[in-house]
């Protein structure tokens, strides 16, 4: 039976860890040079639609749907190479793995993003985050809907949740209430929209970016939900 740890720490994957935006825009100028400008934007509105219909990121089904529409489109095994390929480790931000490696004093880190069952699993691997943190991966569709097998899986007193999406915060704040310490990193497009920062609440923690991190420890960083857990008592 697994045991009850006093500390979790949950990090996301895209904006967190990774500068996702950065491998969309290289993605976008290589579909750009391979297919054109009008096939590219056409790739893109095949990615919203299935995002829209899966609630996640399919890099890879997008592609397969954009073969339907051009199954004779020469270039489509270059842009499947490139995305295979590509390297994912020399876009995690200054630090991350750094990050990682201090929360670890304290308690086992997780992996814990949203994504396809092929691609994403994929990019945590290549990207180094799956040996940084020994494994322990959980990819779900929506990872605030899958708390409960969270909890199964790294039971612990406490958790400690890092991802650049309010939204996702927020509902896993709502769910585990002072278990829980949500930390907001602004990194990549989700965290500096003005529509989003005025929908949510603020986090319990904000940090301008990851390697920020590397100067916390339990009791300064997570004084605020400490102090409603004492409340609690």
């Amino acid at each position: 039976m697994t045991s009850v740890k006093r500390l979790v720490f949950l990090l996301d994957v895209d904006n967190t860890l990774l500068d996702n935006d950065r491998v969309i825009a290289d993605l976008m100028r290589h579909l750009e040079r391979e297919v054109g400008q009008e096939r590219q934007q056409r790739y893109w509105t095949i990615f919203e639609q299935l995002r829209t219909e899966l609630g996640y990121a399919d890099y890879l089904g997008a592609l397969q749907r954009y073969r339907i529409e051009y199954p004779r489109a020469p270039h489509l095994v270059t842009v499947s190479h490139f995305l295979v390929h590509y390297p994912f480790a020399s876009r995690l931000y200054p630090n991350a793995l750094d990050v990682v490696k201090h929360f670890k004093q304290w308690g086992p880190v997780v992996i814990l993003s949203d994504g396809d069952v092929v691609f994403q699993p994929h990019k945590v691997e290549r990207s180094g985050l799956c040996d940084a943190v020994e494994g322990n991966v959980l990819i779900y569709i929506h990872k605030e809907r899958e708390l409960d097998d969270v909890e199964q899986r790294y039971p612990a007193e406490h958790y400690v949740l890092v991802d650049d999406k309010l939204r996702i915060l927020t509902a896993i704040k709502q769910a585990w209430g002072w278990r829980v310490t949500t930390v907001f990193p602004r990194q990549g497009h989700y965290a500096h929209d003005p529509q989003v920062l005025a929908t949510y609440p603020p986090a319990d923690v904000t940090v301008e970016c990851i390697s920020d991190l590397l100067n916390s420890d339990p009791d300064t960083l997570f004084a605020l939900t400490h102090r409603e857990l004492q409340g609690k008592q």
